[in-house]
């Protein structure tokens, strides 16, 4: 090819007008962003002004490649070890607010009693194994009634928290019960005969309620990521609590409290105390499971305030001096505190609680804050999170 060069611009040239390193450009003809031309008696590729011109007004638009979209969110703080939902000290309305009030102002409306088809997913659910996890079954759940609600694509805000208000409802309805009296009209009056053998008294109860508000909403942990991801693709609710349920289901999110359930339980279980098991553990690791967290630095202000609720409640003591000989185990160590998980695990535990009750109560409580975050997700630019992958494979042939 034979040309003046005049329109055409080096690699060196394309650099500085895009603000990138040269070997970026490459990455741009590579993806077919860019295309690489030459001509004779000038050295190396060469690209067209046009097509440079074209890219920078796409590439300014939007942030840099591998880039993800920081989020402004008016739901969560996360400051100074304390949490706070729209301004609230969450610490003080887990015992102070019905875990429905915190729902109404997380989600920015007010719900009612729904109606929805939670019968049409209770039809199908008693096909599951009965010994499955709680954490499927209200995965089926949700599936089962987005696929019966012929509005589901509806995202308006009102509509939406109808939805999930009855969504909430379904979970805990379809979930088996554990002592068939008991039930009441609360969301945690009716969870505790699901999960607990043990009388549902009024601080049990509150206890219950309280921890579905702690652990509401954290912030961007993983499956609200995830939840927010979908809601920029303007998935449903239901696609919105099914892929925040998806990152949950694993040992480093949701699964986190089983482990700190057995972790706990095998310290109760220890003929030669509480803390020979402690010790023996912190031998060959860090920290055990239920201690330390990414985003506190002293203390998990959630585990002390449940923590704090179970001392005033009283009953066995057992469990909470096996909290005691972790804490004190930890105690001097980086990130050395008892976290939610192992709170949770504590009071499950205290309670007779079936093993993954724990997990179940984090679920339900989460679905609230990923619905909180869909609402807001919804009204920002859609398709908002692509990030581009840095290509490390084989080259094609060229």
């Amino acid at each position: 090819m034979r040309h003046d060069g005049r329109d055409y611009l080096t690699t060196a040239q394309v650099a500085r007008a895009l603000g990138i390193k040269p070997a970026s450009v490459y990455a741009y003809v590579s993806r077919g962003q860019l295309e690489s031309v030459r001509i004779a008696g000038i050295r190396g590729s060469l690209f067209a002004v046009g097509e440079v011109e074209a890219l920078r007004r796409r590439t300014q638009q939007r942030p840099p490649a591998g880039v993800v979209e920081r989020i402004r969110t008016e739901i969560t703080l996360l400051a100074d070890d304390r949490l706070h939902y729209r301004g609230h000290d969450a610490t003080e309305l887990a015992f102070t607010a019905d875990f429905l009030e915190v729902v109404d102002l997380l989600w920015g409306t007010t719900t009612t009693g729904s109606d929805c088809p939670a019968a049409q997913a209770a039809v199908t659910l008693p096909t599951l194994p009965g010994a499955g996890r709680r954490l499927d079954r209200i995965r089926v759940t949700v599936d089962l009634l987005g696929a019966a609600d012929g509005s589901r694509g509806s995202i308006g805000a009102d509509d939406v928290a109808h939805k999930a208000r009855g969504v909430i409802d379904a979970v805990v309805d379809t979930l088996p019960m554990v002592a068939e009296t008991g039930a009441g009209s609360t969301v945690a009056q009716r969870l505790w005969c699901r999960l607990s053998p043990m009388a549902p008294t009024a601080p049990r109860i509150r206890l219950l309620n309280a921890a579905l508000i702690l652990l509401a909403d954290h912030d961007l942990a993983a499956g609200t990521v995830a939840a927010r991801v979908a809601a920029s693709a303007r998935g449903s609710i239901y696609a919105v609590i099914s892929a925040g349920l998806g990152a949950f289901d694993g040992p480093l999110h949701g699964g986190a409290t089983t482990l700190a359930y057995d972790f706990l339980a095998s310290v109760l279980a220890d003929a030669d105390g509480p803390q020979h098991r402690v010790a023996e553990y912190l031998r060959g690791h860090d920290l055990p499971p239920g201690c330390g967290h990414i985003v506190y630095r002293t203390h998990d202000p959630r585990a002390d305030a449940l923590l704090r609720g179970l001392e005033a409640e009283g009953g066995r003591r057992d469990v909470l001096a096996a909290v005691e000989a972790v804490r004190a185990g930890v105690t001097g160590r980086p990130r050395g505190f008892v976290n939610s998980d192992l709170a949770l695990a504590a009071f499950t535990l205290r309670y007779r609680m079936v093993p993954d009750a724990a997990e179940t109560i984090f679920a339900i409580a989460r679905i609230a804050g990923w619905v909180a975050h869909a609402i807001e997700e919804y009204r920002a630019p859609r398709l908002r999170f692509r990030p581009e992958g840095v290509y490390t494979g084989v080259r094609p042939a060229t």
